[in-house]
This record gives C-alpha cells, structure tokens and sequence, in this order.
C-alpha cells in the first residue's frame, strides 16, 4: 500500500498515511499480571494484577469496537504481561473468533504454556502465536528473562506451535548484551522452521531504563545484518526499527556500502549456515510507526500510541476507538510526519519515520528525532 501526497493549506505536499482510517495491528494488554521478570520488561510487570483491569464484558466491547472499523479489520494482539493469567482468556478469544475479528496471542513461556495450552490456542482460531527468545542459549536468555528453564520451554513451545500450524513468531529484543548473538538465533529459529523473526530495537522504559542499548553505528551493524538475513526465507519484522527501511532503500539503490567491523562479523558468521535461498529480501519497502498502523490499549483500557509510547490519548471506557484513532491530533501529525528535528527534515521520513517510543523515552516528546539512528544523531538533536 503506498504512501500518497495531497495538498496541503499552504500549497505545499502533505503526506497521506495508508493507515489513517484503520491500524493493521491493535495491542491489547490484557493484563499487567506475569511470573516472569524480564530485565527490559517495557510494563514492569509483575505477579499479581493491577486494580482496574478490563473486565470481561469491557473486553468485548473492545473487541466489538475494532470490529466497527470496518472492511479488512485489524488484527488484535493479545498482550500482557501474560494474558494466560486472565482466567477469561479463552472466553475472549472465543468471542473474537466469534465477532470475525482475526487475532494472535503473546503469552509468556512459563509451565503454562504446555502443549495443551497451545492446542487450545489453536482450536479457538489464533492466527499466530509469538514467542520471545532474546539469546542463542539458555544463559543468555533465562538472564534476560530473570528465570531458569525459560529458554528450554520457548524451544519446546515453538516445536509444538509448528507442529500445530500455529503459525509461530519469535520475537527478540536487541540490546547491547545479545547483539552479537543475533547470526546464531537466526539459525536457531530456522531450525526451527520458524517462518517469521519480529526484532524489537530496545527502548528504555519500564526496567529498560537500566538496560545498556546499542549505539547509533551499532544499530547500522544489526540493520545491515539484518537486511543481509532477510534473503534466506523468513519474514523479518522489526519494530521501533523503522530505519531499516532507510537502509535497504539505499543499499537497494546504491549497493552495499556499510562496511563496519561490527557489521561485517556479523554477517560473516550468518554465512557460515549457507548462501541466502531467495533473491528477494523479505523486509516490506514501507510500514507502520506507532500511532501510524498501530494503537495500543493499556490493561485500564488507557488508548496509547504504541505499548512503549506512555502518553495517554483517550480511554475505550469512555471514548470511541475509532474516533480516536483516526481524529487524534498527536497521531494524525505522526501519520503526516509532523516531526521536529533531523527526523522533521529527513529525506527517509516517509519510508522510516524514526521510533516515537524511543523519542519520547529520549527527550519527552513523541514527535522529536530518534536518537538511535545514525543519521539523526550525526546530524544532532
């Protein structure tokens, strides 16, 4: 879907986002609820629930709401925390399946993610399940997941969404402790037969706060690598990442050029397992920015940008979620690129966009220059 151009009051182009009347994606926390506690855990959640959680009947309201947005509706994302910690969890998706709406589920790899858990999934109409694994082994990923046994049964619960036709994401979180492990699980998930890898470039909120990131030059070395991994079959995502899409437009027009040492380890030990299997890179050309493409809902039902962009734009208890997704202010300057600083004045912007989390975590401001990218902070903030 391309992006179009109109004419602004003042005579000059004004972007016109593809996802301005509907989001592709909306993320339901369900719950804050969650026994494990991972170190850059955007909710800081925490084992018990938090008062004034969506009860079940406000639930389906919401359900029912992006229902209304019409033709082609989005896809629901069921979140936490842990949404296996909800005891209604199954009579949600029901209703989903039931209202037509098409959802996947992000639960946590604790025991009760077993097989069974996994079937019932599946048999109440999931789309896709997504599985976190932020390491190549079990030290890296149980560390960051502050538990033992956590990497064994993400491996296990990924044979079993596979073997199931759940359709199974992985999602990992790039951060300075991992980077450099991100060529052996690539080759671990495809293994796997996993077909999508949904990378989230850390933004330091919740416990993230004391997470160490990544440097600009370094967030070059994972997007070059992972624009090198895309031609090997698997979907790859990335999410508060949207310089990729700078990237792999100007190595597509230009040829590859980056040739750090950080990256070039990097790919190196990716061609270890082969030469690429396609000719075509599996990255999309454009995609979704917070609050362009995706809307979020907090567990108290709070309307959010994006689950890491904490500024409230309104409530689904008292307010419409399509109304407010396509009238509010903050995301229709988001969707036309209203953005101070290089980002403002980028000429990627329209491909790229930069981080909205990672601005406001940075500066205060959703709509100020995301520090991670390199172009951005070469040019300052």
């Amino acid at each position: 879907m391309a992006t179009t151009l109109a004419a602004s009051a003042a005579g000059r182009p004004e972007r016109v986002s593809p996802f301005s009347d509907k989001p592709v994606l909306v993320f339901w926390e369900m719950t804050r609820s969650c026994l494990l506690s991972c170190v850059h855990c955007r909710a800081s959640a925490i084992r018990d629930p938090l008062p004034g959680e969506l009860t079940t009947e406000e639930g389906f309201r919401l359900i029912d709401s992006v229902a209304s947005f019409g033709d082609r509706k989005p896809t629901v994302i069921f979140t936490g925390g842990d949404p296996l910690l909800r005891t209604d969890f199954f009579e949600v998706l029901s209703y989903a399946t039931k209202a037509g709406v098409r959802f996947a589920v992000s639960p946590a790899a604790t025991e009760m993610l077993s097989f069974d858990t996994l079937k019932r999934i599946a048999q109440a109409g999931a789309s896709s399940i997504s599985l976190s694994l932020d390491g190549a082994d079990a030290s890296t990923h149980d560390s960051i997941r502050g538990s033992e046994g956590v990497y064994g049964r993400t491996v296990q619960a990924a044979r079993g969404a596979v073997a199931l036709g759940l359709n199974p994401q992985i999602n990992t979180t790039i951060m300075q402790r991992n980077y450099q492990e991100l060529p052996r699980i690539f080759h671990l998930i495809r293994s796997l037969g996993i077909k999508t890898w949904e990378l989230f470039f850390l933004v330091k909120t919740g416990r993230g706060e004391g997470v160490e990131d990544l440097s600009p030059v370094a967030v070059e070395d994972v997007c070059n690598f992972l624009v090198d991994a895309s031609f090997y079959g698997v979907t790859i995502r990335c999410v508060e990442g949207p310089f990729i899409r700078r990237v792999m437009k100007t190595r597509s027009e230009r040829g590859r050029s980056w040739d750090h040492d950080g990256y070039l380890s990097l790919r190196t030990e990716l061609l270890s397992a082969g030469s690429p299997t396609s000719e075509r890179s599996s990255l999309g050309a454009t995609g979704t920015l917070d609050g362009d493409g995706v809307i979020f809902v907090g567990y108290d039902g709070s309307i959010r940008p994006g689950g890491l962009v904490p500024v409230d734009i309104g409530n689904v208890r008292r307010d419409d979620l399509v109304k407010v997704y396509r009238e509010n202010e903050l995301l229709r300057k988001i969707r036309r690129r209203e953005m101070s600083g290089p980002c403002g004045s980028c000429e990627f912007k329209d491909v790229c966009g930069g981080s909205r989390a990672r601005s406001y975590s940075s500066f205060g401001d959703p709509l100020s220059s995301d520090p991670a990218c390199l172009y951005a902070s070469s040019a300052g903030t």
